[in-house]
């Protein structure tokens, strides 16, 4: 099978490449921000959405104009790679998988891609890359780079650049070395709890340093904006920031690693992240309530990153040979493992379940996670599963419940079987 894999590495660029760099990127961003206007522009007055290649027809035009001529310096491909983003971006808007699509900043983002692996050479022994129209570039060579080069991303973060290369190889399809399924409920004050009863405590990496964030961006109000004073008191916040969401994904890869590589099933919720993170300020025709308290959810959620432990988890229970699911949330919390009943006064706190119908009591996050499972365990018997190894929304039918009711647990796999349900233990009341 095609293994398709990024590697990520710090430049280390000499003055006049990152004046190049930088120039690149800011055409990049001109040229996505210019499409979109004229993507809004050609809506307004009722035609159809201008595709990739009418677009892309526009490039050697902007290049003659005058006021423009700059965009020459740019490598073609990179500019039309920026055209394609775009089109990207209304695709996922017309898909809903997404918001509709925004006019880039200066010093936010940028970046630029070389999708011709040709232009492209890669030194490994020298720690060298050479691009186009940037010549060699040295990097900080922290692993082998494993495959055939397909393209590669230049990008800015932090006031440092960056390479990724994504590479393609061919290997044998992955046999899963584990044995055992696990359920997961994800969380705020747990950031993972399992169905085995063992959880992990959450990073809170932006709760940290929310202060010291805080007091900084307070400074750089008070300067003078654009003048040297307000770029040193921006820089040092972005330097702030991006020390947060390493700290964020370097904890997510570990987690996700150990999870992946422990376990043949695993069995997530399928979260809507961005609609449990919406404003909720409202209008001004209708208030939002408790817009304080919404606020402050709203940046737990978006501070554990549970988008991208799904993101990791996807791929790489894949490259584990393993299956990954994501079930339906609802109630998870509130539906007692051992009878199947459903209520809310079953959840008597944040953390404590007690079924009010057979008396059974665990922590309600453990609780979810052993649902959780149990519903993955039911989309394994339809067979309902995508390509991708994500699950169909599906809510478990009233006689897959009833049989489900009388054991709960985690299933053991022998090397090459199905998981199958008459090897769960039964759970006693608590």
């Amino acid at each position: 099978m095609q293994r398709l894999q990024a590697f990520k590495f710090e430049l280390m660029p000499n003055g006049e490449q990152q004046r190049d760099m930088r120039r690149f990127a800011g055409s990049c961003r001109f040229v996505y921000n210019k499409a979109l206007a004229m993507q809004k522009e050609n809506h307004e007055a009722g035609n159809k959405f201008i595709g990739y290649v009418p677009m892309a027809a526009n490039l050697p035009i902007w290049k003659r104009e005058a006021g423009t001529e700059w965009l020459k310096e740019t490598p073609s491909q990179a500019l039309q790679h920026a055209l394609k983003d775009l089109e990207k971006a209304y695709k996922n808007f017309f898909a809903k998988r997404a918001d509709f699509p925004r006019f880039k900043r200066k010093g936010s983002g940028d970046s630029f891609r070389y999708p011709e692996p040709k232009q492209i050479k890669l030194d490994q022994d020298n720690s060298r890359i050479l691009l186009p129209k940037l010549g060699w570039l040295r990097y900080r060579n922290s692993r082998d780079v494993l495959g055939e080069v397909r393209n590669a991303t230049v990008s800015q973060s932090g006031g440092k650049w960056f390479v990724s290369i994504q590479t393609e190889r061919e290997i044998l399809q992955p046999l899963p070395t584990a044995t055992n399924a696990i359920g997961i409920d994800v969380g705020i004050a747990r950031f993972a709890t399992m169905s085995d009863e063992n959880y992990i405590a959450p990073l809170n990496s932006f709760k940290k340093h929310q202060q010291r964030v805080a007091r900084y961006q307070r400074r750089m109000s008070r300067k003078l904006k654009f003048s040297n004073n307000w770029k040193k008191a921006k820089a040092k916040v972005q330097k702030i920031h991006a020390g947060i969401a390493h700290a964020r994904k370097d904890f997510l890869h570990k987690t996700t690693t150990t999870i992946s590589q422990n376990h043949a099933l695993v069995c997530i919720e399928d979260l809507q992240v961005r609609n449990m993170s919406k404003s909720s300020k409202g209008n001004s025709e209708q208030h939002g309530k408790m817009v304080k308290q919404k606020s402050g959810l709203n940046r737990a959620i978006l501070d554990q990153g549970w988008g991208e432990f799904r993101r990791q988890l996807d791929y790489k229970v894949a490259w584990n040979g393993g299956i990954l699911l994501a079930v339906p949330p609802h109630h998870t919390s509130q539906t007692c493992p051992c009878c199947g009943h459903v209520s809310k006064d079953n959840r008597q706190t944040q953390a404590k379940f007690l079924c009010v119908d057979c008396g059974y009591e665990n922590h309600a996050d453990v609780v979810g996670a052993i649902n959780v499972l149990e519903r993955g365990y039911r989309l394994l018997a339809c067979g309902e599963m995508v390509q991708s190894g994500r699950s169909k929304k599906q809510e478990p039918t009233e006689a897959t419940r009833k049989s489900s009711r009388s054991a709960v647990g985690i299933p053991v796999l022998s090397g090459g079987e199905d998981v199958k349900n008459d090897s769960r233990t039964s759970m006693q009341n608590g």
